[in-house]
């Protein structure tokens, strides 16, 4: 029995990417936390720097670390070819581009965490287009 971890479709391919990139950013959070915050836009302060109570680093790991095993998560699906999996992402993953713009718009979040909720935003569209071409190719 061979096991197959190649996607087969478009749609498995756009799963795929999204989630080496997340579990690569997890992985990068948990080792270069100053790093992934400076990308993002937010201010790398040093231990001593930080008031008391002060839980960013604690929260970033948190988030690398979720980020991490959502990339697992997904690639487990696009080895399996989990379309339901597939499916279920497009809406929620547009979820999250609303969310994270509305972030940046209300002054929140800093204007380069846009470029999050932007990334999120063209995974959805991507994911979707490629569900369709698949489904009209079968």
């Amino acid at each position: 029995m061979s096991v197959r971890v190649l996607p087969r479709t478009a749609a498995g391919w756009t799963i795929a990417v999204f989630g080496a990139m997340a579990a690569l950013f997890g992985a990068a959070g948990l080792i270069w936390p100053g790093l992934v915050l400076g990308s993002l836009g937010f201010e790398a302060l040093d231990a001593q720097q930080r008031a008391s109570g002060d839980y960013t680093r604690v929260f970033l790991a948190a988030s690398s670390m979720a980020s991490l095993n959502m990339g697992v998560y997904y690639l487990v699906a696009a080895a399996t070819e989990w379309r339901p999996f597939f499916r279920f992402t497009v809406p929620f993953r547009l979820l999250t581009l609303t969310v994270f713009s509305l972030l940046v718009v209300l002054d929140v979040a800093p204007a380069r965490f846009l470029g999050v909720a932007l990334w999120e935003g063209v995974g959805a569209v991507a994911t979707g287009l490629a569900l369709l071409y698949d489904a009209r190719r079968r």
